[in-house]
Formats: C-alpha cells, sequence, structure tokens
C-alpha cells in the first residue's frame, strides 16, 4: 500500500485565517509550518482514494503526484472519498469535486444520512455512489450541524477509524477519536502503520489556551498524554496528525516533540509518503 499525508491540521488549518495563536502566528512568520486540513491520499486494490475531502482538496490533489489527472484530458484516478465523520472539515470537499463524471463516497449510515443535503447539492453536477467503510467508532459525537434538533439518530459511528488494507498492508486512520474501544485494540495491533488523533497534547489545553471552555476529552479528541503510552506498544509505525493550531507540536523546536521520539512515535507531515 502507498499513502501520502495530505494534511495534518484540525479544522482551521495552520494557520487558521482569524487566529493570531503562538502557533498561527509563527506558520505566518515560517512558511515551513504550515498545515493543511488533515487528509490521506491511499493507492488500494480498486483504485486511488482520498480520505476525508477537506477545503483544501484542489491543492491536496495537485500536491500528490499519482492523483494528478491525465493522460486523457479530463481522466482522472480518483476512485472517491473515504469518510472519518460528517465534520465540515472533512467534507466540505465533496463540493469541490462536482466537476467528476462519478464519485464513491465510503461512510457509515449516519454520516450519510447527515450528508443529505449535500448529495442533493452534488446530483445535478456528479453522480455519486455511496458504499460502507470499514469502520471501527470511536465517538458519538456529531457535528454541530447535525444537532439533536435535526432529527438525525445517535449512534456510536458519527466518528470513526477507519481500517485500510490492499490484502498485503493495514493501515488504520483516526483523525478524531473520542474513545478507545476494545475493537480498536484488535485492529491496531495488526496493523502496519497508524496514523491517529493529535489535535490536542493535553486534555486542558483547549481551556488554558481560552479557545473553548470545554477539556479536549469534552470536545470530542482524547490528548495525545492520554494515548501515546498506549501507541509506544504497537509493533507498527505510529504518528499524530490533525493537530490544533494550539498544540505545541506545531513549533519544531517544541520540547513535546522529543518526548515523542523517545517513545518512537511522529508527528506526520504534509506532504509525507508512506509505502507499506
Amino acid at each position: 500500500m502507498r499513502l501520502q499525508v495530505l494534511g495534518t491540521a484540525a479544522g482551521g488549518g495552520v494557520p487558521q485565517w482569524n487566529c493570531a495563536c503562538p502557533g498561527c502566528s509563527g506558520a505566518r512568520a515560517h512558511p515551513g509550518r504550515r498545515r493543511s486540513h488533515a487528509s490521506l491520499a491511499v493507492q488500494l486494490d480498486d483504485g486511488c482514494f482520498v480520505v476525508n475531502a477537506t477545503p483544501d482538496i484542489a491543492d491536496q490533489i495537485e500536491a500528490c503526484p499519482w492523483l494528478r489527472p491525465g493522460p486523457g484530458p479530463r481522466q482522472s484516478p480518483l476512485a472517491g472519498v473515504i469518510l472519518t465523520d460528517a465534520e465540515l472539515d472533512h467534507t466540505i470537499g465533496l463540493l469541490r469535486l462536482r466537476e467528476a463524471d462519478t464519485l464513491q463516497v465510503r461512510s457509515t449510515p449516519v454520516v450519510r444520512e447527515a450528508l443529505r443535503p449535500f448529495a442533493d447539492i452534488l446530483r445535478p453536477y456528479v453522480r455519486l455512489t455511496w458504499a460502507a467503510a470499514d469502520a471501527i467508532p470511536v465517538s458519538g459525537k456529531r457535528p454541530r450541524y447535525a444537532g439533536h434538533d435535526a432529527g438525525l439518530p445517535e449512534s456510536p459511528e458519527w466518528v470513526s477509524a477507519l481500517r485500510l488494507t490492499d490484502g498485503t498492508s493495514t493501515l488504520v486512520y483516526a483523525p478524531a477519536m473520542g474513545v478507545w474501544p476494545a475493537a480498536l485494540d484488535d485492529a491496531l495491533a495488526t496493523a502496519d502503520c497508524v496514523i491517529v488523533d493529535g489535535t490536542f497534547w493535553d486534555d486542558e489545553e483547549p481551556r488554558r489556551t481560552g479557545i473553548s471552555a470545554k477539556t479536549a476529552t469534552r470536545m470530542g479528541h482524547l490528548p495525545i498524554e492520554a494515548t501515546m503510552e498506549r501507541l509506544a506498544r504497537l509493533p507498527g509505525r505510529c504518528l499524530y496528525t490533525h493537530l490544533n493550531n494550539t498544540n505545541p507540536l506545531v513549533d519544531p523546536d517544541a520540547e513535546q516533540h522529543k518526548v515523542l521520539a523517545e517513545l518512537g512515535l511522529e508527528v506526520a507531515a504534509d506532504g509525507m509518503v508512506i509505502d507499506l
């Protein structure tokens, strides 16, 4: 399996357009620190897929040589999109893909239902086909637009860890994790590569930095401090993604990088290519 990390930032990216926090200011002063929204390009047996369709998807496709169009004038290798959840920063790029003739979207049923308005908008432009994703529920947190008054069901499958395989190698991708269920343990134990939620370094980070009155866990993200020891015991290569602009890891000189390195863990970088 071949994959390219297309982006590694949480919602808003780094820098976020309306934020002057140290992480965003540092990324403006040092362009190498910029991060686009978290996404992957993956080559599977049945085609090339993008995992999550972010607001940056057009630039992310251009940055991945094996996703660029050709040899025909309107011939694209992109077969479809696999979704971990229904959050806007992971789905709004579907609208940007309206130029396609057909597009397969893989998701859980509740995510498909939440995206029905997107499907209605896209119907005159592109033929969408839907399929089930090989998903492990890791949070019942629904997007704000899909609140309890939206008529959508309660479900543990609002947010999933994806298990992607080409028959030889296996990747587990979970850019958002609110819980760590036993089923996830089973998948991680046999994965060649694991890329998981690194939104916040510690649980108090959102409150300490003033971006929320909630802790990281209450926002639906297990902090790195709560997962790094468990990841360090896994046999596969483990990386963190989906970094919020408040996360100290957006600074390459932060001491937290050394903490992860001592555990054998990595921080994914935009453009990184991993061959499994």
